[in-house]
């Protein structure tokens, strides 16, 4: 989701509906200490259009070791249908170990009840591959610049696929809290801790290999957008 709540985003597009607005978001990039080492990971997106349609590109990935792990890109058409909501559609191309996947992608994103950003995709890749991805994070004002963000994450598959270390069913939950301190809106430093772990035919896999099917991340890291 964008660094703007849909409220406030809304309210800009409806001044000008002709208007034509961009924006690009780090959300995360940060450093990690994982059980393989030290990591570089981020999470970003960007995304250009009027009130109604968009052009959307989002990514996230990881480097241990200087080699990219669990990396994507998602090229999306976005489409408000609702005050808050909005579908979308386009492709997911994975990359970094094992083989490159590619995927189409149709889902909604949009704030949930209590102001929680949530993001729920669907995805059909080559070889009757299919793929879940949930996503949901929430902002906690403790003042005007410090800021507590919970956030959550989870991958389903519909079928194995050993290439890439992966079970059918749920793979992977993620869940992370970051705590930001704006200097500006646009520019915040930000510490904070993520647990991840590894289910199902995934976690086995994970322990073949000799790694950890959980872990507990320290993470610091920097959130900008212009």
């Amino acid at each position: 989701m964008g660094d703007m709540p849909y409220p406030q985003m809304a309210a800009l597009m409806q001044m000008d509906d002709t208007a034509r607005m961009g924006m690009v978001l780090f959300d995360q990039l940060e450093w990690r200490n994982t059980a393989e080492g030290n990591a570089l990971a981020w999470d970003a997106e960007g995304w250009y259009g009027g009130d109604t349609n968009k052009v959307w590109l989002r990514s996230e990935g990881e480097r241990v070791a200087g080699t990219t792990q669990n990396a994507r890109a998602d090229l999306l058409w976005d489409h408000t249908f609702a005050r808050w909501w909005s579908v979308q559609a386009g492709g997911r191309q994975d990359f970094g170990a094992g083989p490159g996947r590619t995927w189409a992608a149709i889902g909604v994103q949009g704030l949930a009840p209590y102001w929680f950003d949530t993001e729920a995709t669907f995805y059909v890749g080559e070889q009757g591959r299919t793929a879940v991805r949930l996503k949901s994070e929430y902002e906690l004002l403790f003042t005007q610049r410090l800021i507590l963000q919970p956030e959550g994450e989870a991958n389903l598959y519909g079928k194995p696929d050993p290439a890439r270390q992966l079970g059918s069913g749920l793979s992977d939950l993620e869940i992370g809290l970051r705590l930001r301190y704006e200097l500006r809106r646009e520019f915040a430093p930000y510490v904070g801790v993520v647990w991840s772990r590894s289910f199902g035919g995934t976690a086995d896999r994970v322990r073949e290999s000799g790694g950890d099917v959980s872990d507990v991340q320290f993470v610091a890291g920097l959130r900008a957008w212009f």
